[in-house]
């Protein structure tokens, strides 16, 4: 699977949500982008991810 341009490669099958947590990502500050797509977040523990994926998740950062 690429994710954010770099290739991981998935040893079993995992949710989205289940992925993000392993990655120590804050889901309140992230907006996630499946095979080009949006992800709803209310949708994250039920989209089920493939090696064939593509993920480009991006934090937001708040300034001034």
């Amino acid at each position: 699977m690429k994710v954010n341009g770099s290739f991981i490669e998935l040893e079993k099958q995992q949710t989205l949500y289940d992925f993000l947590m392993l990655q120590n990502f804050n889901l309140g500050i992230i907006v996630v982008e499946r095979n080009g797509e949006i992800v709803p977040r209310d949708t994250y523990q039920e989209v089920l991810l493939t090696n064939e994926d593509t993920l480009e998740v991006v934090t937001f950062v708040g300034g001034g």
